[in-house]
């Protein structure tokens, strides 16, 4: 009796180690390992343009994030937008690919160029503790009272940490609002709104918020038309400040839990395209990676990295011909020459009547639920 009641317990808890796989690997993200061996891109300067920096961290930083505003900036057609990290290596890019930096930090500082926007993503520290003391400084270094600072999502325990936003409003994703606030005392916290304005300074709630938080910026460097046009490119519908701020509590766990535990799990993967519209790109990933997959990975169909759009040089994570595929997103799905594998085609055709988290949400509560979706809104803070 004993033996069979151990083997029982056994089986369950091997059970509930395989099903539980999700949520470890909602935290976790590759390394980069391949060669370092690249001709990075170097985008020219137009002195007549002002000039958006994105702030990465080679060990982790936001997708959508980094990406949403670099997209955003672009798009006005009147700015240089770089993105510069530390090291003029791959950045880890949550989740998931790997982004090639245009500078290191020390090649901007030689560069000679100024930058009129500083965009701070979440990075990879999660805690005051973990902060890299390099970032802070180089951010430190490059603001003047004329410098306009975004901080976007948990970018705010960075931004917090510079001391630029003392006195200053400052918010952050809600989940983590209390936390940071904590550890960061002198900044004004504010919380149920999208974005804070105080003179040069602006910051955004959680993920999705990215969007508002550039826009925003857009319309106070360039106008109202110009934010009015790039809206427009990304079926984006002006909503109010208000924001309810509301974090992933008990229940909604709990609701986690049912998903991951009896529910399928899928393997997916997100096709990395030449051409690719990074703020769609990017969210696509954090979208989907917030469904608690069983994995998520980005995949190419040839060679070893692509150029967006805008002429970011991605990587991908894993090999798209050892891959045991579910479901395989495409942003461009007329340009799916070379794949034969046999997973389901989730593709997004162009040009979209629907802004792509929208998009992304209305399938996801088609596959899961209302209930599950509304989890899925409060993690990426879309409310």
């Amino acid at each position: 009796m004993i033996y069979g009641t151990l083997a029982v317990t056994g089986l369950l808890v091997v059970w509930l180690f395989e099903a539980c796989a999700p949520i470890r690997e909602f935290m976790h993200w590759k390394p980069y390992e391949g060669a370092h061996h690249f001709s990075y891109p170097r985008p020219g300067f137009d002195p007549a343009k002002k000039t958006v920096v994105l702030v990465a961290d080679n060990e982790g930083t936001e997708i959508f994030d980094l990406m949403a505003p670099y997209y955003l900036f672009h798009a006005t057609g009147k700015a240089n937008v770089y993105v510069v990290a530390e090291k003029k290596q791959p950045v880890i890019m949550r989740k998931g690919c790997f982004l090639l930096p245009h500078f290191s930090f020390a090649e901007f500082d030689s560069s000679g160029i100024r930058a009129d926007v500083v965009v701070i993503p979440n990075l990879s520290a999660m805690d005051a503790r973990h902060q890299s003391p390099v970032i802070i400084h180089w951010i430190q270094q490059h603001y003047t009272d004329s410098t306009v600072v975004l901080s976007v999502c948990d970018g705010a325990l960075t931004a917090a940490a510079t001391g630029i936003y003392d006195g200053k409003p400052l918010t952050t994703h809600a989940s983590d609002y209390k936390a940071i606030r904590q550890q960061y005392s002198k900044p004004l916290w504010v919380n149920n709104t999208r974005i804070t304005h105080s003179g040069n300074l602006f910051s955004t709630a959680g993920v999705s918020n990215a969007t508002d938080g550039s826009l925003a910026v857009i319309s106070a460097l360039f106008g109202s038309a110009t934010k009015a046009q790039v809206m427009e490119k990304i079926h984006f519908t002006p909503e109010q400040t208000a924001h309810q701020s509301i974090p992933v509590g008990f229940s909604h766990k709990l609701t986690i839990g049912r998903k991951v535990l009896f529910s399928k799990n899928k393997h997916i993967g997100v096709l990395l395209q030449n051409g690719a519209n990074e703020l769609e790109l990017a969210a696509v990933l954090d979208t989907y990676n917030r469904t608690f997959p069983r994995s998520i990975e980005s995949f190419v169909l040839t060679g070893n990295s692509i150029t967006t759009g805008y002429g970011l040089v991605l990587l991908p994570t894993a090999s798209l011909h050892q891959a045991h595929l579910n479901e395989l997103h495409v942003l461009r799905p007329a340009d799916m020459k070379g794949y034969a594998g046999d997973a389901e085609i989730v593709s997004y055709p162009q040009p979209g009547e629907q802004y792509i988290i929208d998009q992304c949400l209305h399938r996801i509560h088609e596959q899961y639920g209302k209930k599950y979706t509304a989890v899925v809104r409060l993690l990426l803070d879309y409310n």
